[in-house]
């Protein structure tokens, strides 16, 4: 059996230092933000190059309290993507914005710069692009449209920690990056978490508070908050792995390489059969790797005959999905976003994987491929 994802092989890598972490926030007597909140945002911040930190309950929490920062709410509109995970969706509705969705690039399936300019109006507020599949977005490009205006850039970074843009490390580019921990993730905790990453030391305070019932001097409230802190445990947990990030990072680009190795030989058969692309000023950490087929469910299946674990990110597009229905989009109004989800599919992806493991994955792909070219 090759899972899609072993998080049991990647604990036993590192067992020893999550012990040692364990005991120590066990031993310390303080449980709830402290010590090791404190050191895990200082030095994550560090690492994505950022000014400050504040870690935050979940990932969902970290895109809500960051549009709450900027003062977004009703009547406001709020750009997303229409190929994403229905989050990215969910914080806008949560402060009461406008979801105006944008539809991907063909080739990254990442936000299309070159159709903001059409989504953006005097209600524009923010533009919240997320580096789906690891994949950082186009930054630069999106800057572009929003020059002279006082829009904001926050980004929707939970797939994408240690991913780089041009030489940056994403997390310090934008004006707000928000970013989860769900254990899936590149940087993963064991439960929930999340965080927001920013120079903007005002937008910093105001998440602080935000994150702790809307008060920095305890019983002194300044708003209504929430109670999402990034849970001590997780903190001390997350500083043990994020000390192996960049080197689990790199395993993933290998398991990347060879996929794209093995599997080129296919496209010039079948130019409907699409491998990632990667454009030459981003340097991805591979969360997925994400190829396309209209031979999908084939595939899906001929792969479950040999034990070899795979997902659909996203199966459903937030527009089509019951929760938004009241918004009232037509069925076709973002094509590719649906199209994308009829033709996507995950390959097991890990830095846990072995090499070999890859390499007969891409043996077990071109096995059903050749048979769909033969009928």
């Amino acid at each position: 059996m090759i899972p899609f994802l072993d998080l049991g092989a990647a604990t036993a890598e590192i067992r020893d230092e999550l012990d040692e972490a364990y005991h120590r926030f066990m031993d310390s007597g303080w449980y709830v933000l402290g010590k090791e909140v404190d050191s895990f945002e200082q030095e994550y911040a560090t690492y994505c190059e950022a000014n400050h930190c504040v870690g935050v309950g979940t990932g969902l929490d970290a895109l809500t309290l960051a549009l709450r920062s900027l003062d977004i709410g009703p009547g406001d509109e709020v750009i997303v993507p229409s190929n994403t995970y229905i989050a990215t969706w969910l914080a806008v509705t949560q402060v009461g914005a406008t979801i105006v969705p944008v539809e991907p690039d063909e080739r990254t399936y990442n936000l299309n710069p070159k159709l903001l300019q059409a989504a953006i109006t005097k209600r524009t507020k923010a533009i919240m692009p997320v580096n789906l599949y690891g994949q950082p977005v186009d930054y630069d490009a999106i800057r572009d449209c929003t020059q002279d205006t006082d829009i904001k850039l926050v980004i929707d970074n939970a797939q994408a920690q240690g991913a780089q843009y041009k030489g940056r490390t994403v997390g310090g580019i934008a004006d707000i990056e928000c970013h989860s921990f769900y254990p899936s993730k590149n940087l993963g905790a064991f439960g929930e978490g999340g965080a927001v990453t920013t120079n903007d030391e005002t937008v910093a305070k105001r998440i602080r508070s935000l994150r702790n019932y809307g008060s920095t001097v305890r019983y002194h409230n300044d708003e209504c908050g929430v109670n999402s802190r990034l849970d001590a445990l997780q903190a001390a947990f997350l500083r043990v792995k994020l000390r192996h990030l960049d080197e689990w990072n790199q395993r993933r680009r290998g398991i990347a390489a060879i996929y794209l190795e093995d599997l080129a030989p296919l496209t010039p058969r079948d130019p409907q059969f699409i491998l990632p692309f990667v454009p030459d000023w981003a340097d991805p950490v591979w969360h997925l790797f994400v190829i396309r087929t209209p031979h999908r469910d084939a595939l899906r299946e001929h792969l479950q005959q040999h034990d070899i674990g795979t997902q659909i990110h996203y199966p459903i597009p937030p527009h089509a999905s019951d929760a938004y229905s009241d918004l009232g989009f037509p069925s076709d109004a973002f094509p590719l976003a649906n199209q994308l989800t009829d033709e996507v599919l995950s390959l097991p992806m890990g830095p846990q994987l072995p090499p070999t493991h890859a390499m007969s994955i891409a043996i077990r792909i071109t096995e059903s491929l050749s048979t769909n070219d033969e009928q």
